[in-house]
Parts: structure tokens; C-alpha cells; sequence
């Protein structure tokens, strides 16, 4: 739990093994208690608030479109025959889904939508089994849509307004690195100002061995660790002397930690051993993956058609070249195919490749420009909002490319991976992903690609869709484009 930032000469902590002390009547283990059940009721009240609008607005939508009169009492009375039941129901489900967790571990839209279609199978269910009246089972679907919507409104809000009041107040997770100093400055730009809503405060850099007297001086929240620089002995050392301080321990996990995510351990060896299983989706998986990709590819042809039409004359008459750009990228198995945008840059931008390779922005196998002279002023605004990107749907109709998943990189880029990088080959290539929520210019290519690998390891549908909900305000920031 981040702590309000402490005075420089505050006393230092006490010797002794924090986790055999009783709770104090009125200190800081009673605080936090407090700050985290008026957390989880706060989210509960705005999450039955949400279900209430949500059922509502459902009950007025049926008896609008069936042209019964709107009786607005009598909708009330039908709906609190069903809120005592389905706000108990939610409440459970939220709470397993962990979505009461603390701020940095709850769950996003994705895991919201997924948990209040499990809400709505239920009170359907429960509808059906005590012979309630339906009327139309179209008014689930349309109960859990307007519930999400209600919810993630009011869920957004508070986020905003208690991030706010958070730094208002002071509020910092104060933190200290160990590692060699190379690797500690990487971890300070990879993790930037802060996490969740709270700002770090780095008190300091260390090497193990002066771990002790910096724990003994300072106030902290976080210890986090480069693992890969320190012997099982040093890490397991440092781990205990911080629990015995109250401090939480975090690893900057390595490539060699997310691979072993996907162990299967095999009894009866002489030694423990884990087999690496490939991130391939295949079977069930592959059959949800693919088939929420078709549908929602299929909504967004059908549904942007006037917005593609309007862009197609927008490049046509303000630049040469064809409205569509085909680009070579490499996919799945490093097979090659040609990735549709709408044309954002000159039509000969390919020829003056070469001569802006010195002015190259970007860190690794990545080519980026802030100010490409190349852009033309239509093609600025598209790649401000990401609207060059919508044609891959096409791609991903065509099978080449999936809506969530690794980011496709030109040929030029390609050329420049090393032979680690290469596993995010394995499944197909996404229109957005982990690459452009992150949305942090300042990460190495190599940190794109753990991200990448944590993906591929942690994959559900409902991962999917909460990557595809933040990709919606990511790119209305201006951090989408990669």
C-alpha cells in the first residue's frame, strides 16, 4: 500500500521483524484496513448504482420499442423484483473476478464485460427456473450492454477522481532499486513516474550489501529487484530482510521468467524439470479467438463504410498515390504478407527511406519519427488518431492477422531481431496490443517485446477484449500508433 510521502528526517523504523507485531489500535495497519474497505464499498455502491440504471434502462428500452407506455413506477416495481438477487450475484462474481482487488490488480473492461455476461446467463437462469415473466429474453443482452457501459462510466470516474485527490494529498509509493547501475537506470525509464494512478518516489539505487542500512533509514513501500543481476542466495536474502520491514518485494522479470510461465513440471526426474510449452493457440482456443476477430471484424467493415469512403476522398484530393498502402510485413511462421493502412505519406516515402535512417528516434529494430517530413497533413491527422490502422480488418477477414496479438514489423525492422525476439512469431499478428496501451515512447524494443511475451503467456478472450477497450483511450491520447 503506497504510503503520503515521509518528512527526510522522520525517525527510522525499528529493528525488529514487523510481521510478529500486534495491529495497532489507531496506526497504520488499522489506516490502510480502513482505506481498503472504503475502497471495496465505494466500488460496490457504484457498481449496484451502474446494474440499477443499466436493468432500468433496459425495462424503458423493451417498453419503448414494443410502443407501450413508459410508467415509469410500474418499471421500478418490476425491477426490484430482480435487483435484490442480481446485485448479490454481481457483488460475488465481481468479487472473484477481482474486481474489488487493490488498484493495481483489478480488473479492466474486459474482465468486467466477461463478468457481467456470467451475471446475465445467471439471472436468466434463475428467471427461468422460479417462472418469472420475461416478456423477451432480448432484455438480458440488452441489461448487461447498458450495465457495462453504466459501469465502466462510473468506474472511470472514480479511478480519475481518486488518482486525483491521491496526488493532491501526496501520496507516493516510495520505492529503492537494486542492481548494477546500468540495469537500474533501464528499470527507472521502463517504469517512469508511476503505476496505477500513484507516483514513485525512488529514494535511492543500491547494491545488496548496502540494502540493510537504506531499509534501516527510510520509509519505504517497494523493493524491486533486476533478478537476473543477483545468486539465489542474494535475492532470497534481500526478500527476507524487506519482509522483516513491512516492504514489498517486486522482480523485473527477465525473458527467462516468462518462458517458464508456460512450464508443465514432469514428476520423477532426479532433479526438477519443466517442459517450455509454445504459445500456439490452438483447439478451443483458437476456435474463440478466430471467431470473435471474424464477428468484430465484420461489425467494423459494415459499420465504417461512411467514415471509409469519406477518408478514401480525403487522401485522394489532397496527395498523389493510391488511398491504400500495402506494406510488407512479416506474420505468422515469419511468412511475409502485405499489411493494409490508408496512405498516410508521400507516395514516393519508400525512396527517402535510406536518408532518414540518421534521424531515427526509436531505440532497437524500430524506425520512428516524431516530425517524418514524409507525412502528409491528412496522413498527420489519421496517425493521430489510428484511423490509418482500420483497413487491417481486412487482414485479419483474410486471416493473416488477428484483432488483438504481437504488432506485424516492416521487413526493415524484421532484419534487425535477434534470435530470442523471434517466439512472437508464433501466433498471429494483432492490430493493437500490449504495445499500444503501454503507450510509453521511452521503452526498449526489448521491453516491447516482453510485453509481447506476456501476452502470448497470459492470453484469455477476455484479455482480448480489455486490450481492445483501453486501445479506444490510448488512441484518443495520441499513444496508439506503433
Amino acid at each position: 500500500m503506497a504510503t503520503k510521502e515521509a518528512p527526510r528526517d522522520a525517525a527510522p523504523p525499528s529493528v525488529g521483524d514487523i510481521r510478529s507485531a500486534r495491529p495497532l489500535v489507531l496506526g497504520s495497519p488499522l489506516a490502510a484496513f480502513v482505506r481498503r474497505a472504503f475502497s471495496i464499498l465505494s466500488l460496490i455502491a457504484l457498481d449496484l448504482c451502474g446494474l440499477i440504471l443499466g436493468l432500468y434502462g433496459a425495462f424503458v428500452l423493451r417498453a419503448v420499442y414494443y410502443g407501450d407506455d413508459v410508467l415509469w413506477g410500474a418499471l421500478w416495481r418490476a425491477e426490484s423484483e430482480w435487483l435484490p438477487f442480481l446485485g448479490l450475484v454481481l457483488v460475488l462474481v465481481f468479487w472473484r473476478a477481482g474486481l474489488y482487488a487493490e488498484r493495481e490488480r483489478r480488473g479492466g473492461g474486459g474482465r468486467i464485460v466477461g463478468s457481467l455476461i456470467l451475471v446475465g446467463v445467471v439471472g436468466v437462469v434463475y428467471g427461468v427456473g422460479t417462472n418469472r415473466e420475461f416478456g423477451t429474453y432480448g432484455l438480458a443482452p440488452t441489461a448487461v450492454v447498458l450495465t457495462g457501459l453504466f459501469i465502466g462510466l462510473l468506474r472511470a470516474s472514480y479511478e480519475v477522481i481518486t488518482g486525483d485527490i491521491m496526488r493532491m494529498a501526496g501520496v507516493r509509493r516510495r520505492a529503492v532499486l537494486v542492481g548494477d547501475s546500468e540495469r537500474v537506470d533501464h528499470l527507472r525509464r521502463a517504469l517512469g513516474e508511476g503505476r496505477s494512478g500513484i507516483r514513485y518516489e525512488f529514494v535511492s539505487a543500491v547494491e545488496p550489501e548496502d540494502l540493510p542500512g537504506t531499509l534501516a533509514e527510510h520509509t519505504l513501500d517497494e523493493l524491486i529487484v533486476a533478478e537476473a543481476d543477483f545468486d539465489d542466495r542474494q535475492l532470497l536474502e534481500m526478500v527476507e530482510l524487506a519482509h522483516r520491514r513491512g516492504v514489498r518485494v517486486r522482480l523485473a522479470p527477465t525473458t527467462t521468467e516468462l518462458l517458464t510461465q508456460r512450464a508443465d513440471y514432469i514428476a520423477g526426474q532426479g532433479v526438477p524439470l519443466f517442459e517450455l510449452r509454445p504459445p500456439a493457440f490452438v483447439g478451443t482456443d483458437w476456435i474463440v479467438k478466430r471467431g470473435f476477430d471474424l464477428v468484430v471484424s465484420t461489425l467494423i467493415v459494415v459499420i465504417g463504410i461512411p467514415i471509409w469512403i469519406g477518408i478514401a476522398a480525403a487522401i485522394k484530393l489532397t496527395s498523389k498515390g493510391p488511398v491504400l498502402y500495402r506494406d510488407r510485413r512479416v506474420g505468422l511462421n515469419e511468412q511475409e504478407f502485405e499489411m493494409l493502412k490508408f496512405r498516410t505519406m508521400r507516395h514516393d516515402a519508400a525512396a527517402l527511406q535510406a536518408e532518414l535512417e540518421a534521424e531515427n528516434e526509436a531505440r532497437g529494430a524500430l524506425f520512428k519519427m516524431r516530425d517524418d517530413p514524409r507525412v502528409t497533413k491528412v496522413g498527420s491527422f489519421l496517425r493521430r488518431f489510428s484511423l490509418d490502422e482500420v483497413p487491417q480488418v481486412l487482414n485479419v477477414l483474410r486471416g493473416e492477422m488477428s484483432l488483438v496479438g504481437p504488432r506485424p514489423l516492416p521487413l526493415r525492422d524484421y532484419r534487425l531481431l535477434e534470435d530470442w525476439h523471434r517466439k512472437r512469431y508464433l501466433v498471429l499478428p494483432g492490430m493493437t496490443g500490449l504495445w499500444q496501451i503501454a503507450g510509453r515512447s521511452d521503452l526498449e524494443f526489448d521491453d516491447l517485446v516482453r510485453l509481447d511475451f506476456y501476452y502470448l503467456e497470459n492470453w484469455s478472450i477476455w484479455l482480448d477484449i480489455s486490450i481492445l477497450l483501453r486501445t479506444i483511450p490510448a488512441v484518443a491520447a495520441g499513444k496508439g500508433a506503433y
